[in-house]
């Protein structure tokens, strides 16, 4: 079994800056899809960023409203997930979950992610 655990997140001002942590441990596979995920509160999960890898590439997706500020990356050796997160906007207040699919393929969908972190909350005061 897979277990990933989010850190990195907090109260910040509007225009700044946090970098999250997924960690994973237990039976980690290389070359799998992973993701990022958050949720305002009275809001549905939303798919943030994803990074897979096919072909010897990297491919990298980000939700329209964060393209250009936030940056999905990975240190496979680490097994470790990153979420940078720049220019930070009352918007993006929501808890954030780290999730990982058995398989190279991931999408924007929940359904497309098997194991799932406890979440980090990001706060973001104008």
């Amino acid at each position: 079994q897979i277990q990933l655990v989010e850190s990195g997140g907090g109260p910040v001002q509007a225009g700044g800056s946090l970098r999250l942590s997924c960690a994973a441990s237990g039976r980690t596979l290389s070359n799998v899809a992973m993701a990022w995920f958050r949720q305002a509160p009275g809001k549905g999960r939303e798919f943030v960023a994803g990074i897979r890898q096919s072909g010897g590439n990297t491919f990298y997706d980000y939700v329209d409203s964060v393209r250009g500020r936030f940056t999905i990356s990975r240190d496979s050796a680490q097994n470790t997930m990153y979420l940078q997160m720049t220019d930070l906007k009352p918007e993006d207040t929501a808890d954030y979950y780290c999730a990982q699919s058995r398989t190279a393929w991931g999408g924007r969908a929940s359904i497309d992610y098997d194991f799932w972190g406890q979440g980090t909350q990001v706060s973001v005061s104008s």
